[in-house]
């Protein structure tokens, strides 16, 4: 009865601590997303336009040596366009405007995951020279962070348990086994978001912008609630 009384309570004769740990990691990988969008009378011509600028940037992906695992699209729209005419009002009524058909836009957008990370401003160059609408939403980061994020929960862990002996030293108490734990953790990465407008070199290409890599923060926050005895 009594040990399960504790479990309803788990504060009873305890020390809540937290305890943060963090890493710093040059990253591997490169990930941007682009769209590409085209405006026609037919849903048909719409979509020519968007394959042909499409798979010439897919192709000069292709060529940086991007697979096509690493390439995958994120959305596919297709949707009608409309003018509003506003009509003739008279001397006491002015009718509403009316929604006039005006052709369809399609737009096809794509994920890009660059494991050379030097290679990262050539293909975003690369998918603005074959037409991309839009580029965005770039991000370095790395591959796999779990090992980097075990290694931020062992450090936070060790700062909570430093803290808990110091806490328990000042009440004069002695640690016992944990009795919870919980974590948040997560990585930030520094994104970086360009538009179509890039610099044109003068044959016409888009010119490979200088991308620095920097460092990804892998941060973990433990809160550990220990027995006290």
């Amino acid at each position: 009865a009594f040990k399960a009384w504790r479990g309803i309570e788990p504060n009873f004769k305890s020390i809540s601590v937290t305890g943060t740990g963090d890493v710093y990691a040059t990253s591997d990988i490169a990930t941007f997303s682009f769209s590409v969008s085209a405006d026609a009378d037919t849903v048909s011509d719409a979509q020519s336009q968007v394959t042909n600028k499409m798979n010439a940037a897919l192709a000069a992906l292709k060529d940086l040596g991007i697979e096509e695992k690493d390439i995958k699209t994120s959305n596919y729209n297709v949707y009608p366009k409309y003018t509003y005419q506003q009509a003739v009002c008279t001397q006491n009524y002015c009718p509403p405007s009316r929604q006039i058909p005006d052709g369809y836009t399609v737009s096809h957008d794509v994920t890009v995951k660059v494991r050379k990370t030097d290679d990262a401003g050539k293909a975003l160059a690369a998918v603005g020279s074959a037409g991309a609408t839009n580029v965005s939403g770039l991000s370095f980061t790395t591959d796999d962070p779990s090992l980097l994020q075990d290694e931020a929960r062992t450090l936070a862990i060790e700062d909570a348990r430093e803290k808990a002996e110091a806490l328990a030293k000042s009440l004069g108490v002695r640690l016992g086994k944990v009795v919870t734990f919980y974590e948040n953790s997560g990585d930030y990465p520094q994104p970086l978001y360009m538009s179509k407008e890039m610099a044109v070199d003068g044959r016409g290409g888009a010119t490979a912008p200088t991308l620095p890599i920097g460092e990804n923060q892998i941060v973990s926050n433990v809160t550990i609630v220990y027995e006290i005895k």
